[in-house]
C-alpha cells in the first residue's frame, strides 16, 4: 500500500484509528476457547465488527509467538483474512525487529513477502544497516521506534549526547538513509508534549501512536501537536477496544468503543481540514 492510498482511506472513513490485535487467551470470551482456533476466531469477529471504523490493524507478534506454531498459524490466517476481505486496510506487524543486514533482510521477507503485511515495526539501535533492508521493499513501510510510551523510554531515548536528545538524533539520522521515504515512526501518546519538537524534524512522516485508551494518552493533545497537513497519524488502541467485554456481546462492545474513538477523530478532522 502506498502512503497516498493510506491518506485516501483516512479521508474516506474520516478515521485514523488503528486497532491492535493483541490476543491473550486468558482475556477472550470463554465460549471461543471451545473452537479449533480461538485466536483467529476472536480476531475475525473483531475485524468483522470494526473494519469500517478503522484504517489499520496491528497484531503484536509476541501475542502469537507465545503460543508456538499454532499461534503463528493464527497470525497467518488473520493477515490473510484482512488482505482477502479488506485489502484497503493498512496492516502492521508489530514485531520490533532489527539485526545485522542479512538477518534483517530475512525478517523483511518474512513479514513483507510471506505474510504480506504492509508494514513492520523495527528497533533502530543497531543503525542504518539493520533498517535499510526493510526499506528496500517497494510500497512497504518500516515503522521505526522513536519515542515510546513506556516508563523505560527515559532510560535512553531522552538522554542528551552532544547537546541533543537521542530520539532526535535517531529521527534526523534516519532521514538520510536509503529509501527513507518508506519510514514511519512510533511515538507514544503519553509523550504528547514532545510532538512539536518531533514535527520540526519530520513534518510530514506518518507516526504510529500507541498509548491512547488503556495507557492514558490524550487524543486531543496528540492531534493538537502531532497532526500534519495529511493527518500523518495512526492512533492505536488495543485493550480498550478488543477487551471492552469478555462476554458473548464482545463484538458489540468492541464496536461501540471503536465508534467512540472514530467519532472523536471525525470531529477533530472537521475542525482541522
Amino acid at each position: 500500500m502506498t502512503t497516498q492510498q493510506l491518506i485516501e482511506q483516512i479521508q474516506l472513513k474520516k478515521s485514523f484509528l488503528c486497532i491492535g490485535l493483541d490476543v491473550d487467551l486468558t482475556k477472550i470470551p470463554q465460549h471461543l476457547l471451545e473452537l479449533e482456533d480461538p485466536i483467529f476466531e476472536f480476531n475475525k469477529a473483531i475485524i468483522d465488527a470494526t473494519h469500517d471504523l478503522c484504517v489499520s490493524y496491528k497484531p503484536n507478534t509476541a501475542f502469537y509467538e507465545a503460543y508456538g506454531i499454532k499461534g503463528w498459524q493464527s497470525l497467518q490466517k488473520t493477515i490473510n483474512y484482512i488482505n482477502e476481505n479488506h485489502p484497503e486496510i493498512f496492516t502492521i506487524a508489530d514485531a520490533k525487529r532489527g539485526d545485522i543486514g542479512n538477518t534483517s533482510s530475512m525478517y523483511a521477507k518474512a513479514f513483507f513477502e510471506d505474510l504480506n503485511f504492509d508494514s513492520v515495526t523495527v528497533a533502530p539501535y543497531m543503525g542504518k544497516d539493520s533498517v535499510e533492508p526493510f526499506l528496500a521493499f517497494e510500497n512497504k513501510h518500516t515503522i521505526m521506534l522513536a519515542l515510546t510510551s513506556n516508563e523505560g523510554a527515559f532510560d535512553f531515548q531522552t538522554l542528551e549526547t552532544n547537546g541533543k536528545e537521542l530520539y532526535k538524533q535517531v529521527l534526523e539520522t534516519s532521514k538520510g538513509w536509503k529509501n527513507s521515504e518508506n519510514l514511519m515512526y512510533v511515538v507514544g501518546a503519553t509523550k504528547a508534549e514532545y510532538f512539536t519538537e518531533i514535527r520540526k524534524i519530520i513534518p510530514t512522516s506518518f507516526l504510529l501512536v500507541p498509548g491512547v485508551g488503556a495507557q492514558g494518552g490524550n487524543l486531543q493533545e496528540v492531534c493538537k501537536y502531532g497532526m500534519s497537513e495529511n493527518v500523518g497519524l495512526l492512533i492505536n488502541s488495543s485493550r480498550a477496544i478488543i477487551y471492552a467485554s469478555n462476554g458473548e456481546n464482545f463484538t458489540q462492545k468492541a464496536r461501540e468503543e471503536a465508534i467512540k474513538v472514530k467519532n472523536e477523530m471525525e470531529e477533530i478532522l472537521k475542525s482541522r481540514f
